[in-house]
């Protein structure tokens, strides 16, 4: 019996299930039978162990007859605040064999207070945790303050060293007594939203809604056993869960962003033979710098590499395919997963310019970003919203949160703005809440950002906007630049962004470069954190002006 009140309808799963895109297998299932099959086939992968199929499958039993010797039931919490490490794996799959709820998105910038506030929101009962880890995991009492949440019933602490288990259950250990809960439909996982625009919620996924995405993209890919996939996203993080769903569904290995000492992303890359490499487009801009820096004309094996979390600037997946790499533009969130994708049959504009189409598990549709009952016109931007099979289960523990999500319509509204090309291609135009409305015009930052990057000494750029009395709000343009390369002016920035057709309508007026951008965990730039930076006289961009031929900083614009 499920405890957890959710949004599951018996109704529309037995559609989803008619149509195949729900099935009865669960991520535990799955790792069963490819231990069964393959048991000596590479399946997990870290900075000092790599696991077959067989040794993968051992440690997930022991590690759940320990938790069930804690006294968890079907349903309780388990909180995994982990580096990307095989044990972050095993601790979901172990979940997912006996009927628990994984909450694994806990991650390193966050404090100790923050950790137990996040866990006794949920009532946890198993916390597994790394000593030394997290913003101030290192300071005195920090497993104690964690240990005295009164929901827990177990905690686990595992050392730094890959080859100190700390009181990790071992490989080998005791065997489960219970049969594997072979439902799809229990809610598995519970995963707190990134926070780029608050107080984060939680987000619960079953079985089926997490693997309906890893089959589709799959199925859509071609890959395969033979395929080795390497997430530069930490295991915290939902873009990993969508390298966990494809790893089961297709059987291949899944290697996770755990370094050996000495070694950036790109040697990892290389080193393990990767073919298809997951990240956030802050990845893939810092991969192709440093495959510029050292004149490679290739990555290695890799053939795909799938950029998700923000929008992708042009240039950078125009620079993957000018390598031979297919970029796999995709358009997201932690409640819908990898739901829109660009296919490997597209051409580059297509590739480049869009996230392409709804996979088969999801339905897109745009909505009037002033009445979200309303459908948008053909040819308008509106707010992208979905439904289908990939959907969360809600918001734990959140009634109202979970009912404001949806429209009228009971389709699920993103917050963030899109419109569709003449070939129906989702082109993403950013965060409705992001949107700058100056004296009335909106003005989309990801036109913006998209144009600045392809200036030659830009490596990221960021949009945002700065509070004026006359006009509401102004644009502000911050870039961070590669390595050694000297920032454009303001000057030189308004420059660029005309010769690359930005509209004086949506010219930036402050201009700022910076050494570093304030980021998530998972690599999303914090816009919200630069217009308090300025607010707070931390940084102060200088005004700017575009006047047709001529530019020039100005001391006030007008």
């Amino acid at each position: 019996m499920n405890t957890v009140l959710t949004l599951h309808d018996p109704q529309q799963a037995r559609t989803y299930y008619a149509a195949g895109v729900w099935q009865d297998q669960t991520l535990y299932s799955l790792l069963r039978s490819h231990a069964q099959a393959r048991p000596g086939a590479w399946a997990l992968r870290d900075s000092t162990r790599r696991l077959t199929w067989g040794q993968l499958l051992e440690w997930t039993d022991a590690v759940a007859a320990d938790l069930a010797a804690a006294g968890l039931r079907k349903g309780s919490r388990v909180s995994v605040w982990l580096p990307s490490r095989v044990e972050s794996v095993i601790v979901f799959l172990a979940c997912s064999r006996n009927g628990y709820i994984c909450n694994p998105s806990l991650h390193q910038n966050y404090t100790v207070a923050e950790i137990v506030r996040l866990i006794e929101r949920i009532d946890c009962e198993a916390f597994f945790g790394q000593r030394g880890y997290g913003a101030d995991g290192t300071r005195a009492g920090a497993a104690d303050e964690i240990g005295a949440v009164k929901s827990l019933r177990r905690s686990y602490w595992l050392e730094p060293a890959r080859d100190s288990a700390g009181d990790f259950p071992r490989a080998g250990g005791a065997a489960p007594q219970s049969e594997p809960d072979t439902n799809p439909d229990k809610v598995v996982y519970l995963a707190f939203t990134s926070g780029t625009t608050g107080l984060p919620k939680a987000v619960m996924h079953s079985d089926n809604t997490l693997l309906a995405n890893g089959r589709a993209m799959v199925q859509d890919w071609r890959h395969d056993a033979d395929t080795i996939l390497f997430s530069l996203s930490p295991v915290s993080h939902h873009i990993a869960t969508v390298a966990i769903e494809q790893a089961l569904v297709a059987g291949m290995e899944l290697v996770v962003n755990d370094l050996p000492s000495g070694l950036k992303p790109i040697d990892w890359i290389l080193e393990t033979g990767a073919t298809y490499v997951m990240g956030v487009p802050t990845h893939a801009m810092d991969i192709l710098a440093e495959t510029k820096r050292r004149g490679l004309d290739k990555l290695g094996k890799v053939t795909v590499f799938y950029m998700a979390g923000a929008a992708i600037p042009r240039e950078i997946a125009q620079g993957f395919l000018n390598r031979g790499i297919l970029p796999q533009n995709i358009y997201g969130m932690t409640e819908n997963g990898s739901h829109q994708y660009t296919l490997p049959s597209d051409n580059a504009d297509t590739i480049v310019g869009t996230c392409g189409r709804a996979c088969g598990a999801y339905e897109v549709k745009l909505w009037n970003p002033e009445n979200p009952d309303i459908e948008a016109k053909r040819g308008e931007i509106g707010e992208i919203g979905g439904r289908g099979g990939c959907l969360m289960l809600g918001y734990f523990n959140n009634q109202s949160a979970t009912e404001k999500s949806f429209n009228a319509h009971g389709w699920f509204l993103s917050g963030d703005l899109g419109m569709f090309d003449e070939n129906d291609c989702l082109v993403i135009m950013g965060r409705k809440k992001d949107l700058i409305i100056r004296g009335g015009h909106n003005i989309h930052p990801s036109t913006i950002e998209d144009l600045a990057i392809t200036h030659p000494a830009v490596l990221k750029a960021a949009a945002f906007p700065v509070a004026d009395e006359r006009l509401g709000e102004r644009v502000c343009l911050s870039v961070t630049c590669t390595e050694a390369a000297t920032p454009p002016t303001g000057a030189e920035i308004l420059q660029h962004l005309h010769n690359a057709g930005l509209s004086k309508f949506d010219m930036p007026e402050y201009y700022i470069a910076l050494d570093e951008f304030p980021q998530t965990a998972s690599g999303k730039i914090l816009k919200r954190e630069l217009v308090e930076w300025v607010k707070q006289g931390r940084i102060h961009p200088s005004p700017v002006r575009w006047a047709g031929d001529d530019n020039k900083t100005a001391g006030k614009a007008n």
